[in-house]
């Protein structure tokens, strides 16, 4: 098999299209297409079906895109490792994290790795749904309590926990009251919070008053006494410590886990083992605390 053309082959699937793959490489357009014909010629398949103004995949060319799209990765890394004399970390690496670690603490993580490493050419994205790392070209994701997934290994690199909060102004409930509440995704009619207290295990009736998208803006809305809401512990520490909310309880439940994932297939190239080993370094015993500390400093 010709490498060059299936190396031609990845970048018109990666790009999805002769037009952008021709300018993000700055290749002749009437080559990378002679280039894919002959590739379909010498395999005897069709890997993109052509419309007028659309090129997609067949089943055919997506199994070879996903299966050949890392191998040549491999060899470019490898390549340029030799060529410089080593396996400092160089090159681009892409990330997928999720919404509210993104907010708290990926800037000041990314800025950090970047000052470090140099010749890494780092892009983040904001996704709270799970990516395709293959189709989407990622090289690790970062996921809140991922489901189990056969092709993806990684680690567990922070955990944090559910707290009940409210503004030191809002009247805390009593036996049998609703109390009025704030809460991140759909707003339903109540709900039962169980949580446990220095007194013990006790439930919670709440009535929803706000939906909001995201814990930061809970968490906004809550110092404003509008209601009570759960909040991850490593958001709401600052404001407990400052008295600018007050601890109702700890929220019955599994803690939160965030996990760093990469493709089991794929060989851990240099610049994804220095973003592991930094997430392990900034957050050593991966913990809340360590998380709001990080935050806050």
């Amino acid at each position: 098999m010709d490498l060059l053309a299936l190396a031609d082959f990845n970048l018109v699937a990666r790009h999805s299209g002769f037009g952008k793959a021709s300018r993000a490489a700055g290749r002749p357009k009437a080559t990378l297409s002679r280039r894919v014909a002959d590739l379909e010629a010498s395999l005897d398949l069709r890997l993109f079906e052509r419309g007028a103004r659309t090129l997609k995949l067949t089943e055919e060319g997506r199994a070879l895109f996903e299966r050949t799209g890392f191998l040549l990765t491999e060899l470019d890394e490898t390549a340029k490792a030799i060529a410089s004399g080593g396996h400092s970390p160089r090159g681009r690496l892409r990330i997928s994290a999720p919404l509210l670690f993104s907010q708290t603490a990926v800037g000041k993580l990314a800025a950090g790795f970047v000052l470090r490493y140099p010749e890494v050419r780092l892009e983040i994205t904001t996704e709270d749904r799970a990516v395709d790392m293959i189709e989407e070209a990622y090289d690790l994701v970062i996921r809140v309590n991922p489901e189990p997934d056969a092709t993806l290994v990684g680690r567990v690199f922070l955990r944090d926990r559910l707290v009940l909060v409210a503004s030191p102004h809002l009247t805390p409930p009593t036996s049998g009251s609703l109390v009025p509440a704030i809460s991140r995704g759909s707003l339903n009619e109540s709900e039962a919070w169980q949580v446990t207290t220095s007194s013990g295990k006790s439930t919670i009736n709440a009535k929803p008053v706000l939906s909001l998208s995201s814990f930061v803006m809970v968490r906004d809305a809550v110092r404003m006494g509008l209601g009570a809401a759960r909040l991850p512990l490593s958001l709401a520490s600052g404001d407990l410590a400052a008295g600018t909310l007050v601890h109702w309880g700890d929220v019955s439940g599994p803690e939160t886990a965030l996990w760093a994932l990469y493709p089991s297939r794929r060989l851990l190239s240099p610049r994804v083992s220095a973003f592991l080993d930094y997430l392990k370094e900034a957050f050593p015993q991966g913990t809340a605390d360590e998380l709001a500390a990080y935050v806050a400093d």
